[in-house]
């Protein structure tokens, strides 16, 4: 089993960075591939992007490719989640989230779920 808790989210204004983490508990993080989702309209949540158990593997939603790096370090339970060039678009509350086994890009593929963290992009 594993704990998620996310932050490093805030207020910029558009064209700027955040990098929000995730800490993980557990000494079987390195089993775990690590998600990271937002709301979408309709209240759905909707994948950003995901990365597998070592980090070789790494999947984007094609809003996010290109501006938006995942990452994770298994030594110290950490992902990370590098967002630049950030639009107002991008406001949403941000889930990391982990599975054992192959990182997936559906909510149900992911067990268990961090309680988020808000970023807003101001114009």
């Amino acid at each position: 089993q594993v704990q998620l808790v996310e932050s490093g989210g805030g207020l910029v204004q558009a064209g700027d960075s955040l990098r929000p983490s995730c800490a993980a508990s557990g000494r079987t993080f390195r089993n775990y591939a690590l998600g990271w989702f937002r709301p979408a309209p309709g209240n759905e949540r909707e994948f950003v992007a995901a990365i597998s158990t070592t980090g070789p593997i790494k999947k984007y939603a094609d809003s996010v490719r290109g501006r938006f790096t995942v990452s994770r370090d298994n030594a110290k339970n950490m992902a990370y989640l590098q967002m630049n060039s950030l639009n107002p678009e991008d406001t949403s509350i941000y889930y990391c989230a982990a599975r054992a086994g192959y990182s997936g890009s559906t909510v149900a593929e992911y067990a268990y779920w961090g309680q988020g963290t808000q970023v807003t992009v101001s114009s």
